[in-house]
């Protein structure tokens, strides 16, 4: 419906345990008609990011996601790149980025996101900023998160839209990641019941969305309705 209204779509995702390639493949199954172009995710801002930068990472992600840094060279590793490993996320291999990082005289640590916690269909699991927050403390070091709630993750997204953020609205269920980073980026943002929404997200002390709706539908009604 949004699609055939004339309005541009644009997918933001702090998907880090697939490539955007098998993401699509997962909603294309669920009969929605969406391209790779359509999606804005970390890994691939985080490889341009370290191809300007010249950084060579150390990856702390999950297994499916490493095809996305093929071109990337990670020898000799400069710098850290922690995404949502799942269970990759062993005291070994957090031990293994902290000493790394440890080691560097200026420490660089770039996190795909920075969730506390997200929803899958057997209830409520820890976000790579959980592991994110644990490496700064140990290290001493602010991470530089390319997902959302970044702000140049939202600019990436208005870019590939060609819209500036007065005009964009996001529709999202994480009351800081989605309604918090959108809105700091100028975009108006709604937030669903549905998903990771819990009740008290209508009394977070800093964000307030736009407006709460029941479902995506009902938000795709709203939005319909004022064109």
């Amino acid at each position: 419906r949004i699609k055939a209204s004339g309005l541009k779509l644009q997918l933001c995702t702090n998907e880090t345990q697939a490539t955007r390639e098998s993401f699509v493949r997962k909603l294309r199954a669920m009969g929605f008609d969406v391209s790779v172009a359509e999606v804005t995710a970390p890994a691939p801002a985080a490889c341009r990011l370290l191809k300007e930068r010249g950084l060579r990472p150390h990856l702390l992600v999950h297994d499916d996601l490493v095809a996305e840094f093929a071109e990337v060279d990670k020898t000799n590793p400069n710098c850290v790149v922690l995404g949502d490993a799942a269970e990759n996320f062993t005291y070994e291999n957090l031990n293994e980025a902290f000493r790394l990082l440890i080691g560097m005289e200026k420490p660089i640590l770039i996190s795909l996101g920075k969730g506390r916690y997200y929803k899958e269909t057997d209830g409520l699991k820890l976000d790579v900023g959980a592991y994110m927050k644990a490496l700064e403390y140990a290290c001493d070091v602010q991470a530089e998160v390319v997902g959302k709630p970044a702000k140049r993750f939202f600019e990436s997204a208005l870019a590939e839209l060609g819209v500036p953020p007065e005009q964009a609205i996001m529709i999202g269920d994480d009351i800081e990641n989605d309604v918090g980073g959108a809105q700091q980026c100028g975009m108006r943002a709604l937030q669903v019941r549905t998903g990771k929404y819990r009740p008290s997200d209508e009394n977070h002390p800093k964000v307030k969305p736009d407006a709460y709706v029941n479902n995506l539908a009902e938000a795709v009604d709203i939005i319909l309705q004022q064109l």
